[in-house]
């Protein structure tokens, strides 16, 4: 109680001086950081990681806190942290999309952060979850950014909004940093691989259901991406009329996030019904991944948003198609798990030969085996 209150008072106290100077909060918030990286600096000195990431999760953390307090607040589950902010900083905070944006900041990052704190320290791998984190940020932070500039919220960008972009930033780092790092997988395969190259997609069912799987979600996102781009098209006047008028939302966000989708998550539903047709794709495993992340940070935002109770009447899906609207959105969500699923499950059709008879990257008791597990 005694900590609630103290917490209250300095906010109040921020926002005061906010008031009397705008750029008063970002340099604090500048300064908050500051001093968080050098409270884990000073303490990991005598052990410290050799990843430089470690810092930028440990941050990170931090601010997911914020965050989810900042979402609990405009929810009204508690109250007394955030309204200076509200009113001096980032207003825009407020939105419905914002909001699960945090939620989804203060609750999936923050695990995704311990997670591979502990594996930092504990010297493992931690690729796989680094890239879901990288895709999941980058599509987080792109869209509230760009939504921002572009929505109603455009006139009213405070010297607090500039910050966001460290947090764009970073994920962009830490992506190009694990894309580039050596893979915890081998490349190369022998028997299996060429046993399972040489099956034909008929043959492959769960391969063939992904590919159709990919091929709607592909339709899907041209028909959201071409409402977002206002396409004078019957189909999409239907759409956006009928099933999900929450895409005209003039906030930003979900216009953006279509756009997101359709420029580049598009070209990468693309690339992955090659892969299923294409044998020894290695890149499959970790693009995957990447575009898993994002795909369901968009998604959770994204019919979150439209669900929230601070979602004005019409723009929310109508009442006859609510069932079907939300179904169509969590199996295009679903998509990309499934295809990252099979990849990692069972990736012998994505790996390259060995062009030598019996050199494989594989130990000999894992060739005989057709399931491969992650380390």
């Amino acid at each position: 109680m005694l900590f609630a209150g103290g917490w209250r008072l300095v906010f109040q106290w921020l926002g005061v001086l906010s008031i009397t100077w705008p750029f008063v909060i970002l340099e604090i918030g500048v300064a908050v950081l500051v001093v968080v990286f050098l409270f884990y600096f000073l303490i990991t000195r005598g052990n410290p990681p050799k990843d430089f990431l470690f810092f930028v999760f440990a941050e990170f953390s931090f601010t997911c806190i914020i965050d989810l307090t900042s979402a609990l607040e405009y929810d009204g589950f508690i109250s007394g942290f955030m309204e200076f902010y509200r009113k001096t900083g980032e207003p825009y905070l407020g939105t419905p999309y914002a909001i699960m944006m945090c939620y989804w900041d203060g609750i999936a990052h923050f695990i995704m952060y311990l997670v591979m704190i502990g594996r930092i320290t504990d010297r493992k791998a931690y690729r796989t979850l680094g890239l879901f984190w990288a895709g999941s940020l980058c599509a987080n932070m792109s869209v509230f950014i760009t939504g921002i500039v572009a929505g109603k919220y455009g006139k009213e960008i405070r010297p607090a909004f500039w910050i966001n972009f460290l947090f764009l930033l970073m994920p962009v780092v830490g992506a190009i940093t694990l894309f580039t790092r050596p893979k915890d997988r081998p490349l190369t395969g022998g028997y299996n691989a060429q046993h399972a190259q040489s099956m034909k997609l008929i043959w492959r069912p769960m391969d063939l259901i992904l590919v159709l799987l990919l091929l709607a979600a592909m339709a899907f996102t041209t028909l959201r991406g071409l409402v977002a781009l206002d396409a004078p098209l019957e189909a999409c006047s239907l759409y956006v009329k009928h099933f999900e008028p929450y895409l005209k939302d003039p906030v930003g966000y979900p216009r953006v996030m279509m756009l997101h989708l359709y420029f580049y998550g598009l070209p990468l539903l693309g690339a992955f019904v090659y892969g299923l047709l294409r044998p020894g794709c290695t890149w499959m495993s970790d693009w995957t991944v990447f575009f898993c992340g994002a795909m369901i940070q968009c998604q959770w935002a994204h019919i979150g948003g439209s669900l929230h109770s601070g979602t004005k009447a019409p723009f929310r899906i109508p009442n006859d198609v609510f069932w079907s609207v939300l179904a169509a959105n969590v199996l295009y969500a679903a998509t990309p798990i499934l295809v990252a699923m099979r990849v990692r499950s069972n990736p012998y059709f994505f790996l390259k030969i060995s062009p030598f008879p019996g050199q494989t990257g594989l130990p000999n008791s894992e060739e005989k085996d057709t399931k491969y597990k992650d380390k």
